[in-house]
Parts: C-alpha cells; structure tokens; sequence
C-alpha cells in the first residue's frame, strides 16, 4: 500500500531542501528523497568546494607576490592534503548543518535511496511506494564524459576535488565556467596547465569578455588552445596525451569540463509521462511545470539554469508562479551570467550582439 504525502521532493540539492522546508512548515506533509549527500553540486561539487579552493590558490598566489608588495617571504610551498582537508571540513560543516536542519523539520521526511516513478503520481524508494499529490523533481546534472576519453584515466570537476597531490601537468578539455576556474585555481596552485576549446574561450561572452579571459590567464602562464576541434587521448606511460587538429598536449593529469548532463534516466519519467526537451533535458513552462500538471521540474534538471541561475531561485520561483503572483522571469528571457575567477565577471544573460551595448554591461571585481 502507498504512503501517501501531500508533497514528494526528489532531490535534495540547492532548491530541493528549502521547498520541502517551505510546504512541510505550511503544514503540508511531505518527503524529501535524496540518494546521496544533501546540498547537490552547490554544496558538495560546485560553488562551495571550488570557492573554497579557489580562495587557498589566492593564497599561494600573493605569497608568492609578496616581495611586489615589500613583504619578503621564503619558498612557497603548497601541501594539497591540506587544501582538500580544509574543504572537506567547510564541506562537511554545510552538509551536516542541512541534513541536521531537514531531519529535524515537522511534517518532512527524508528518505535516502534511488527514486522511480511507478506511475503519474507514484513513486518506488528502496522497495516503498510513496504517493503525491504534488511531484517536485530536483535531480541535477552530472559531467559529460566523450566517448574518446573513455579509456584513459580522466577526472572530472566532482573527482578532481578529492586530490590530495598536485597534478604535474593538467590538460583540461573545454573552454567554458568550470574549466577556466579550475586552470587559474591549479595554475595558482604550482601545476603546469594546457586548456583545450573545441571552440571559442568562454563562448556565452561577448569578444571583449572573452579577450580579457584569454589575456588574465596567459598572463599567469597558463597555454590555451582554442578551436581545438575534435579530439582524440591515449595513455603514453604515465601521461595522457590529448591529440587535436593542431597538435597535442601530454601532461599528467586529464580533466574533462565539456558540459554537463541531466540525471534522468533512473527515475523512469516514461512511466509518469514527463516529456523531454530535446536535448534530453525535463521540459518545463515558465510555472516549471513539465508535461504533467503536478510535476515540477527544478534547478539544473530542466535545462534552464545551466550555470546561470541559483537553483534556490528556481525554489523561490515556483512558491511564487504556482501561488499568484506572476512569472519570475524576464520578458527578453535573459538571465544573469557569472564567470568566477579571482577576477569575476558577470552580466545580464545576453550577449551584446543580439541585445546591444547597453543591455549586455558587464563588470568585473579585481583581485586584491
């Protein structure tokens, strides 16, 4: 027999734990189902992590400008163990404090397991079936990994947080977010970098934009290719080496930051008659609403954040479109892009040429 529930969560990413939250302090009965660490990529993969890494490479950077500033220091000397001990601390503090806070919440139950739908209002969790009234799927994406890296040893922005040495050489594929913060970061760090784009560097930026990246980071010494084209990567001892259309680039280590993928495929949306965009992704309205009346898609699994918008807005936007307010979202569509490096970036979600000067401003804060 069912159990049922006023609200199903699956996911216990950015917007997953705080709208749970939010209909369970209505008064609501809900269950939030996660299958492995509360906070999603945010929390556990993405902004927290890399920030907090970001900020020890910032570190070894200025020390090792000390003598610009007047400050006579000795050989800088960066123990990897340590950042990643630091991490995972701060990690671990965000992790505990939302399991602690989802745990302790009236009318919420967390269930931890892989969740399948079993039918438009049905869901299966580890042998359980729970019934929804109202069914809010926030399950995130994961790394794309391209058939023709398959077979040698590659890291990906999740795996590339758990070393504890320093890469000699790390080759990164891909020339967006992810891999430009991970090139200055390991750069800052003391490893040699190669950054290979398929395309252009940094291609949602306008041509100045993008220049300014390029020149930032040629500056700290790190070698970007760009119009790579297709690649091609085979063991060489203990390298890797990566061939392209101009050449090829042999380092240590290899980390691929080429896109990101929806985690869809084992909740079974077939049997719910969720519909997919097409590029595989759960499609939604402005409401985010899917293709049934009572599912809800948010944050990275529905395509439309993509590394622009926070998921908890996602959250917040569906506690207001789906009460009476109107739709949170601009009528161009855009919707605001960071670049985070030591020196940030950001703008309005729109590329100059198609909106003008004025609408695509961008800014930047530079590191001190």
């Amino acid at each position: 027999m069912s159990r049922p529930y006023d609200a199903i969560v699956i996911g216990g990413g950015q917007a997953g734990p705080f709208l749970a939250a939010r209909l369970a302090d209505a008064g609501q009965r809900v269950a939030l189902i996660e299958r492995r660490f509360m906070g999603g990529t945010c929390v556990n993969d993405g902004c927290q992590p890399t920030k907090t890494m970001v900020a020890s490479a910032r570190v070894a950077y200025l020390a090792r400008r000390a003598a610009d500033f007047g400050v006579s220091t000795g050989p800088v000397v960066v123990d990897m163990a340590a950042v990643k001990a630091r991490k995972d601390k701060i990690v671990r503090a965000s992790r505990e404090g939302l399991d602690g806070w989802m745990e302790s919440t009236a009318n919420l139950t967390v269930l931890r397991g892989s969740a399948a739908f079993t039918g438009p209002n049905t869901v299966e969790v580890n042998g359980v079936e729970l019934e929804g009234k109202q069914i809010f799927l926030n399950t995130g994406a994961r790394p794309v990994v391209p058939d023709w890296a398959k077979d040698v040893p590659y890291l990906t922005n999740t795996s590339l947080l758990e070393l504890d040495v320093l890469p000699r050489h790390l080759v990164i594929v891909g020339g967006s977010y992810i891999a430009l913060e991970f090139a200055q970061m390991f750069r800052r760090f003391g490893s040699e970098v190669t950054v290979l784009a398929r395309g252009k560097l940094a291609s949602r930026e306008d041509a100045d934009v993008r220049d300014t990246i390029r020149q930032i980071l040629e500056g700290e010494g790190i070698t970007i290719v760009t119009d790579a084209g297709e690649m091609s990567a085979e063991r060489r001892g203990d390298d890797i080496a990566v061939r392209y259309g101009g050449g090829e680039a042999v380092g240590s280590h290899l980390l691929l930051a080429v896109g990101r993928v929806p985690n869809v495929e084992d909740l079974k949306l077939d049997k719910a008659g969720v519909a997919l965009d097409a590029d595989g992704y759960i499609a939604v309205d402005d409401k985010l609403g899917t293709s049934v009346p009572h599912i809800y898609a948010l944050g990275d699994v529905n395509g439309r954040g993509r590394s622009r918008i926070p998921p908890t807005t996602t959250s917040r936007s569906w506690r207001r479109t789906c009460s009476t307010a109107p739709t949170a979202r601009s009528a161009s569509g855009c919707r605001p892009t960071p670049c985070i490096s030591t020196r940030r970036s950001a703008g309005p979600g729109c590329a100059r040429r198609t909106f003008g000067p004025r609408a695509a401003r961008r800014w930047s804060r530079p590191g001190r």
